[in-house]
C-alpha cells in the first residue's frame, strides 16, 4: 500500500514543497497560506479599525482627565497643561459637532508655546497625541523655505502627517501638527532688504492658509513638486496646529515693555512684584510681534502659553516621578539583563546639581545618566554580577571620568 503524501488543504502543495505543514483535525495548512491569510487579516483589521476610528465617535476626555494624563508624563508646567487641555478638548468637541445641523460653526484654536529649550514643549504635544490616538507630525520650521527655493515647502508638513497616519486621509485630517522652532522663521529685520527673506517672512506667509484651513495639494512621498506627480488633497480645516519655540532673547522685549509701563508712583509697587527669573509668564502677542512673527500668523495662533524654566525640584522630580521617568527606564534596561539597579537619593541630588550648574535642562539629565552608567552597561551584561548600587561617590567618579572635564572646558 502506497504511503499517503500529505498536502495543504488550501493550496494543494505537497509536504515536500512546503517549509512547514501544520496539521488540524481533518485538514492541513502550509506556511505560505498562513502568511497570506495573516496579511489578509491585517488588511481587514486595518480598514475596519480605521473606519470605526475615522467616524465621529471619537473617544474624548474632559479637560481635567486630559490634565491628569499629562501629569503622568510631564512634571510642572501647570498653566500650559491647563491651556492645552482646554484647547484640545474644545478642538475635538468642534470635530464632533454635526456642522450641517448647527447654526454656529466653532473655529479652531491653534496654539503657540514659548519656552526655553528642554522645558517639555515637544513632550506635551507627544503626550496629547498618544492619549487621543491621533496621528502626530513633528516638523522643524528651520528647514522650510518659500516655494521654489532650496529647502522644504510648507506642504511637506502635511506629507509627514500623512505618513504618520499610514496615508489614511480621513485620519490625517483630524491629526495634530507640532511645528518646532517657530521662532527661527521670524522676520530678520523690519527694514526692507534687496534680498528676499525666503526662510523667514516668506515661510510665515506660506503658512497662513495652512493654519487657517484650506485644501492643499500634497506630494504623497514628499520631495519637490513636479507636473507629472499625483497629489493628495488634504483639507487642513480640522488639523490642530501647535507651534513651539524658544524665542531666545524675548525676555529682553518683555522686560523693556514692563519697565516702560512702570511710570509714576502708583505703578512702581507693581514692578517690585515681577518675577525676574520667569519673565515668560508675562508674555503677550505684542512681544512675539516685536520678536519677528507677522501679525497675520499671530492671529492664526490665538492661544499663547509659556513653559516655566525648570527649577531644582522639577528636575529632581523628572528623574523619578513620570510614568517614563529616566531612572525607571534604566531600571528596565538593567532588568533585561537580570541586574537589579538601585540609586541613592544623594546621587540623584548630585545629578540635578550638575544639570543646574552647567544649564543642561531636562535633556541634560539623560546625558549625565548615560555618562554615569555607560561603564556599568558595558561590563555587567558579560559578568556574573546581578546587582548595581549607585551612590554619590560612584556618581562623582563616573562623571569626572566621562563628562565633567569636557563640560568645564566648554563653559
Amino acid at each position: 500500500m502506497a504511503k499517503q503524501v500529505l498536502e495543504c488543504s488550501f493550496c494543494g502543495r505537497k509536504k515536500p514543497e512546503t517549509n512547514l505543514l501544520i496539521a488540524g483535525i481533518n485538514a492541513h495548512v502550509c506556511d505560505r497560506c498562513i502568511e497570506q491569510a495573516h496579511g489578509i487579516v491585517l488588511e481587514e483589521l486595518k480598514s475596519g479599525g480605521n473606519a470605526l476610528k475615522s467616524s465621529s465617535d471619537l473617544i474624548l476626555k474632559k479637560p481635567k482627565e486630559i490634565r491628569a494624563f499629562l501629569d503622568q508624563y510631564v512634571i510642572g508646567q501647570d498653566q500650559t497643561k491647563k491651556v492645552m487641555s482646554v484647547a484640545v478638548y474644545n478642538h475635538y468637541k468642534r470635530l464632533m459637532q454635526l456642522q450641517h445641523e448647527e447654526d454656529v460653526e466653532i473655529e479652531k484654536s491653534n496654539i503657540i508655546m514659548v519656552g526655553q529649550t528642554g522645558t517639555g514643549k515637544t513632550l506635551v504635544a507627544k503626550t496629547i497625541a498618544r492619549m487621543l490616538e491621533v496621528p502626530l507630525a513633528i516638523v522643524d520650521a528651520t528647514v522650510l523655505t518659500e516655494a521654489g527655493y532650496v529647502g522644504e515647502d510648507v506642504e511637506s508638513i502635511l506629507t509627514r502627517l500623512l505618513q504618520a497616519a499610514d496615508y489614511d486621509l480621513e485620519k490625517a485630517e483630524r491629526g495634530i501638527v507640532f511645528i518646532d522652532e517657530i521662532d527661527k522663521i521670524a522676520r530678520k529685520s523690519d527694514n526692507p532688504s534687496i534680498t528676499r527673506d525666503v526662510s523667514g517672512e516668506g515661510v510665515q506667509q506660506a503658512l497662513l492658509k495652512l493654519l487657517e484651513g484650506t485644501v492643499v495639494n500634497v506630494p504623497p512621498k514628499g520631495g519637490r513638486k513636479h507636473p507629472d506627480q499625483k497629489f493628495i488633497e488634504v483639507n487642513t480645516k480640522d488639523i490642530l496646529f501647535i507651534a513651539g519655540g524658544a524665542f531666545d532673547g524675548i525676555e529682553r522685549i518683555i522686560s523693556k515693555r514692563l519697565n516702560r509701563t512702570a511710570v509714576g508712583y502708583s505703578t512702581s509697587r507693581n514692578v517690585d512684584n515681577i518675577d525676574k527669573d520667569n519673565l515668560l509668564q508675562y508674555i503677550i502677542p505684542k512681544d512675539i510681534k516685536h520678536f519677528g512673527l507677522i501679525p497675520e500668523i499671530i492671529g492664526r495662533l490665538p492661544l499663547l502659553t509659556h513653559m516655566d524654566p525648570l527649577d531644582r525640584e522639577t528636575l529632581r522630580a523628572i528623574l523619578t516621578e513620570p510614568k517614563n521617568a529616566l531612572i525607571k527606564q534604566y531600571k528596565k534596561l538593567f532588568a533585561m539583563d537580570e541586574v537589579k539597579f538601585t540609586i541613592d537619593d544623594n546621587a540623584l541630588d548630585y545629578i540635578v546639581d550638575k544639570a543646574l550648574e552647567y544649564k543642561l535642562g531636562a535633556r541634560g539629565l539623560r546625558s549625565l545618566c548615560e555618562a554615569i552608567l555607560t561603564d556599568a552597561m558595558y561590563d555587567l551584561p558579560s559578568s556574573e554580577e546581578k546587582e548595581l548600587h549607585v551612590d554619590v561617590d560612584y556618581t562623582r567618579d563616573a562623571l569626572n571620568k566621562n563628562l565633567l572635564k569636557r563640560l568645564e572646558l566648554a563653559s
